[in-house]
């Protein structure tokens, strides 16, 4: 934030009665000149495209501030990176694709066989003398599964697991753009921190000189102590400034993951910098339509649901089980024997599972219609606001910024002269300096709907 400071100087008095004017006015602009000079360049740079040579330059020549030469320097496509190896997030979310997996392991197993052994005719008291001989019965039971169901549950598994990897993408899909955002906040805090050291730097120079010049007798002490108080301002905006591009560049750290104490990290690149993008609504929902991973999850789901449908359709078959043993008796023929066991559906053929099935398809067939509604909507209105952002940013290309340069420039002249007060001078750097702040903030929302647009067609943009 910047403030406005408003000091009063008497202009009724002529100007021949200030002796030292002239003397005044050469040392504002000795003091003056050097800040002007190193910062003049950069502020009649207008927005540039990336086949501009001169956006090569920037990009390649951008230097970040790292007072720690250990800290990493990443650009967007770093960031990414360094996410999708180690966001937390993301480990968490490929759990989900294991359990997938475990449960197909599951699905596959055929039923274990059973094995009894049975004695009969044994008396308690082993001395007396049984009016039957011992029996032993040795069997063993497996059940066989009909219609298919291993394979059923198999397929049931399998469009489990790729839901669970459609999920996985939607995380993905999220989390990557909300990184995208923070990575761009930090250069948008980066850029008003050293904006707001500048007029810091500039404004505490001027009051100096001005200290000066009351000990000269040129001005009174009430105007030299307003002065001091607006220097307040300047330093509370420096304070703030610094406060938001650390909070900035903690929050993008969290969000990589990884060991976070031990994470030290510098963006590089320039707000300066964006390209222009034309877009067309059918085309860029079309994107949308068929890579939103949400819509795929919404498609799987309905799949999984038809898979659940064969799976209940075929419990409602009863399975067979088949059994085989030995009575063997004590000093007599041991016999074998067979067995076929077969339960009859007369009151449970699975209604209630085929019923619970056959709702799940309902449901999965209207939220496939719910997300196909909500992605065209996303579209529209991230394509809206872009071109709102983009009208804003074309603003800048009207030559403003050459223009607050050319103010200051000739309030100097006019300083020069003794036409104009320091005051005035201060007050067009402010100028110059708010401009430039609205024209970061504006690449910053024209970047922001960029992610926007991202978000609503899963498609990448900004690279």
């Amino acid at each position: 934030m910047f403030h406005y400071f408003d000091v009063h100087i008497d202009r009724r008095r002529p100007l021949r009665k200030y002796k030292g004017r002239a003397r005044l006015s050469a040392i504002s602009l000795l003091v003056l000149t050097s800040v002007l000079a190193a910062s003049a360049q950069d502020l009649t740079k207008l927005p540039i495209d990336k086949n501009d040579p001169k956006s090569v330059a920037i990009l390649s020549s951008a230097k970040p501030r790292a007072a720690n030469q250990t800290k990493r320097v990443v650009t967007l496509a770093d960031t990414v990176d360094i996410f999708l190896q180690q966001n937390l997030q993301l480990v968490a979310g490929r759990y989900d694709i294991s359990a997938a997996e475990a449960d197909r392991l599951t699905a596959r197993l055929r039923p274990n066989p059973q094995v009894s052994f049975a004695a009969t005719d044994f008396p308690l008291a082993f001395s007396l003398q049984a009016f039957n001989p011992p029996t032993l019965d040795y069997s063993v039971s497996q059940t066989f599964e009909t219609a298919g169901k291993r394979q059923k549950r198999t397929e049931v598994a399998d469009a489990a697991i790729q839901v669970a990897q459609a999920q996985f993408e939607m995380t993905v899909w999220q989390l990557t753009n909300d990184v995208k955002k923070k990575f761009y906040a930090v250069l948008l805090a980066r850029s008003l921190y050293d904006l707001a050291k500048e007029n810091q730097s500039t404004f505490a120079e001027i009051v100096e000189h001005t200290r000066d010049v009351f000990k000269l007798g040129e001005i009174s002490g009430l105007d030299l102590q307003r002065l001091e108080v607006e220097k307040i301002k300047f330093d509370t905006d420096l304070a703030n400034s610094e406060r938001d591009y650390e909070v900035a560049l903690r929050d993008l750290r969290l969000a990589l993951g990884g060991n976070y104490p031990s994470t030290e990290l510098e963006v590089a690149g320039s707000m300066e910098y964006y390209q222009s993008y034309d877009f067309s609504f059918d085309d860029l929902r079309e994107k949308a339509l068929a890579a939103r991973p949400d819509l795929k999850v919404a498609k799987l789901t309905e799949k999984a649901a038809d898979a659940s449908i064969r799976l209940q359709n075929a419990m409602k078959i009863p399975d067979v089980t088949l059994t085989g043993g030995i009575e063997q008796v004590k000093n007599d023929v041991s016999t074998y024997n067979i067995g076929v066991s077969i339960p009859l559906p007369v009151y449970d053929r699975n209604q209630g599972e085929r019923a619970k099935a056959l709702i799940d398809k309902q449901r999965a067939q209207n939220q496939q219609q719910q997300v196909t509604n909500q992605i065209i909507g996303d579209v529209d209105k991230a394509l809206a606001a872009f071109n709102i952002q983009k009208r804003r940013l074309d603003l800048y290309k009207t030559g403003v910024l050459t223009k607050v340069t050319d103010i200051q420039t000739k309030t100097e002249i006019s300083l020069k002269a003794g036409e104009s007060s320091t005051l005035e001078l201060l007050d067009a750097i402010r100028t110059r300096r708010d401009t430039l702040a609205g024209f970061y903030q504006t690449i910053f929302d024209y970047q922001s709907s960029l992610l926007d647009l991202e978000l609503a067609t899963a498609t990448p943009i900004l690279k």
